[in-house]
């Protein structure tokens, strides 16, 4: 049976924010979303999230640097990260982002169901979701 997750999806384009929080939702999940990078860490402490989306290219705070705060929180059970990009999106950047602690590229414009994808992996076990 798959299970509710709680999502943090953190991007500062409005209809980003608004079409994937409702896809997400649809599915049953429960999402939390920040158009500000200031306050995703605020968000990652106030609900530990099982899964943090994360757009790299924000004003003021990168993704970049919201998943290495996330990671330096050392948490007992670290959120699964996800970059969220149109600008990084051939294989070559995705080393990159693997090196910075993201555990998944899913790129904007791209097939919804690549996100759905990894969701529904961690959704359709019985255990909390376990960052690589």
């Amino acid at each position: 049976m798959r299970r509710s997750l709680s999502i943090l999806l953190a991007d500062d384009d409005y209809d980003t924010i608004l079409t994937i929080s409702t896809m997400l939702r649809d599915e049953g999940h429960v999402v939390h979303t920040c158009v500000n990078a200031e306050f995703a860490m605020e968000a990652v402490r106030r609900y530990s999230p099982d899964i943090c989306i994360l757009d790299i290219v924000m004003p003021a705070k990168t993704g970049f640097s919201i998943a290495r705060d996330v990671i330096a929180l050392n948490l007992p059970r670290r959120p699964l990260l996800v970059a969220l990009s149109g600008v990084f999106n051939n294989a070559s950047d995705e080393i990159i982002l693997k090196s910075a602690g993201f555990d998944h590229l899913v790129r904007k414009g791209g097939d919804p169901n690549d996100l759905f994808r990894i969701i529904n992996e961690i959704a359709d076990t019985d255990a909390p979701p376990e960052a690589a």
